[in-house]
């Protein structure tokens, strides 16, 4: 995560907020007295809200977490092969 003065971000505002857009990257703004903040994109900042809640629910909770384990599982069977050699 970069870190930018108070100052900096102030005087580069805009093309702060295209950076943290276009790479969905947070941003901590840093000041004097340690009153720092932390800039996101509001996509990310959506995306973070909707996880929160969705995490909120044991039984939500419990599914993704199956879910998760079902596509770690399916990754890990996955096999390699060489498309040279099968069309040879």
């Amino acid at each position: 995560m970069e870190a930018v003065t108070y100052s900096n971000f102030r005087q580069n505002l805009r093309g702060l907020m295209r950076q943290i857009n276009d790479d969905s990257e947070r941003l901590v703004v840093t000041t004097n007295d340690n009153t720092d903040v932390v800039v996101l994109s509001k996509s990310d900042y959506d995306s973070w809200q909707e996880t929160f809640y969705l995490m909120q629910s044991k039984l939500n909770r419990t599914r993704l977490d199956d879910a998760i384990t079902d596509v770690e599982r399916s990754l890990s069977n996955l096999k390699e092969f060489d498309l040279d050699e099968e069309f040879e």
